[in-house]
């Protein structure tokens, strides 16, 4: 993906809105103790901010796994964002597809609940990094 600056910003806002409306839909389907629709929300809200910021610093993945490889690769490993926060992204990634796509197994309040918090900070931690590549 090619993009001007002004394009670049205007994704990267586009994202970031979506990321935080996602987040707020995940909070009502927790508390409606839908499991599997809330790990599904929790883990697009992240994955909302992750593609702003690759998108920020001037990175394109077409693949889920290719934005958690740029997010690890310039993020995580160079210690920009906190290797738990980068744990708990890929954590979210799993949930999801055993939510979406496991048969045979429900996610409990157990299992979604604690993300909720991670995600939160996660989106946070990824809002300020914007704020810095934009700049």
């Amino acid at each position: 993906m090619s993009l001007n600056d002004e394009e670049k910003q205007s994704v990267v806002a586009y994202r970031l809105e979506k990321a935080n409306k996602t987040l707020d839909d995940a909070k009502k389907v927790i508390a409606l103790e839908l499991w599997a629709t809330a790990a599904n929300r929790l883990y697009y809200a992240a994955y909302y901010a992750v593609s702003a910021l690759l998108i920020a610093k001037g990175l394109n993945a077409k693949t889920h796994d290719g934005i958690i490889r740029l997010f690890n690769m310039h993020y995580i490993k160079t210690e920009k964002i906190d290797m738990e926060l980068g744990r708990q992204y890929n954590r979210l990634f799993t949930m999801r597809i055993t939510g979406d796509y496991g048969d045979c197994f429900d996610l409990q309040e157990a299992d979604v609940k604690p993300l909720l918090e991670p995600a939160e900070q996660l989106i946070a931690k990824v809002s300020s990094l914007i704020q810095q590549e934009i700049q």
